[in-house]
């Protein structure tokens, strides 16, 4: 399978920039969601993949093939790709395993028999064995897009387009479904592109995920790594929960903020440079009275300002003596302290992360 590579792509409406020179590159086999809120230009990006739109500066390039740039644009029936929509886009006068053949039944050379063979199959691959006579009105949702996707990869894409596949979907089955996908992924290694805001999602399909914000794709990389290392403020809100300090350099591994000193997860902060610093909640640590002091070298004295219990975590927040900041804490239940309590908290270096690269203007 050929990768596909991105190089400044660029598509206005008017004068709204929907892409700002984006650049991304998906290697042959792998699996990238575009991550991202509405209007980051995730679903034009997929459009512009699939031929339905031109880009006006930028190319898009799958192996060694130029499939669109601003003066020439491959169709898309000659492109090689297949495409999931969030509506299914299934038939209704159509049976299961029509629906299946239909893109075989527009491929020259392709005979009966053959077609008949390859529409069993997938129906097996997407556990829908039996379900061929049906219509896509006696099919619950998830059946509908197992649909989708073995009409999808029946004709044997060499890139795959997801937008938005699961949304229409109740959280149960969405979460089932995910794991659907990357099943389905693991078996045919296709090039895929997969559209979603759902981080959670985007976590357990991807092999890696691409961050988009107003038009540019601002950090890519493993679930992990974007999650213990983000390098924006709006890859750090973005992807989970987390604490944003605004701070200054002390030293080169230490932050300040009024009375509230931290060391940090690096040494190269130049003093007096301003430095945001992400922290997640769960990685801060509640001592409670009478366990022994914290040997991490953050420990910091507050005041509990609320506690939340959400079944499997309280959720405290705790503001910090002596400063204006106030910190999430994600702690296992049962609540231990209560609004107003003085507490303290204890966390690592390597829990504060300093964000090296600024926003996009």
């Amino acid at each position: 399978m050929p990768g596909v590579t991105i190089k400044g792509l660029t598509k206005r409406y008017g004068d709204v920039a929907a892409l700002e020179g984006l650049d991304l590159r998906v290697e042959p086999g792998e699996l990238v969601s575009l991550l991202g809120p509405s209007g980051c230009g995730k679903t034009t990006t997929l459009r512009l993949l699939a031929g339905f739109l031109q880009p006006e500066a930028g190319e898009i390039w799958v192996g060694d093939r130029c499939l669109s740039s601003p003066t020439r644009v491959i169709p898309p029936e000659r492109r090689r790709m297949a495409m999931i929509f969030q509506s299914y886009a299934l038939w209704p006068h159509m049976t299961v395993a029509q629906n299946i053949a239909y893109g075989l039944r527009l491929k020259p050379g392709v005979p009966k028999a053959a077609r008949e063979a390859r529409v069993k199959e997938m129906l097996k691959v997407v556990q829908l064995d039996g379900y061929g006579s049906r219509y896509p009105g006696e099919l619950s949702g998830g059946q509908q897009q197992r649909v989708a996707v073995a009409r999808a990869l029946v004709v044997e894409p060499e890139i795959l387009l997801l937008d938005e596949p699961l949304s229409n979907l109740d959280a149960n089955l969405r979460e089932e479904m995910r794991f659907e996908i990357r099943r389905l992924h693991e078996t045919f290694a296709i090039t895929t592109l997969y559209v979603t805001h759902d981080q959670a999602e985007a976590m357990v399909i991807s092999d890696r995920v691409a961050v988009l914000h107003r038009g540019r794709v601002v950090q890519v990389g493993t679930a992990e790594d974007l999650f213990q290392h983000p390098r924006t403020r709006f890859v750090a809100e973005f992807i989970g929960r987390t604490n944003l300090v605004d701070a200054i350099a002390a030293e080169p591994g230490v932050v300040t903020r009024g009375a509230l000193r931290l060391r940090v997860a690096v040494t190269g902060l130049k003093p007096g440079a301003p430095v945001v610093v992400s922290i997640r909640p769960h990685e801060i640590r509640l001592v409670a009275r009478g366990q022994p002091p914290s040997p991490d070298p953050n420990v910091l004295a507050g005041v509990v300002q609320r506690a939340s219990y959400l079944g499997d975590a309280v959720d405290y927040q705790v503001r910090v003596n002596g400063s204006d900041v106030a910190l999430r804490v994600t702690a296992p239940p049962p609540a231990v302290f209560r609004s107003g309590e003085t507490v303290t908290l204890a966390l690592a270096p390597e829990a504060c992360v300093p964000l090296t690269e600024a926003e996009t203007p």
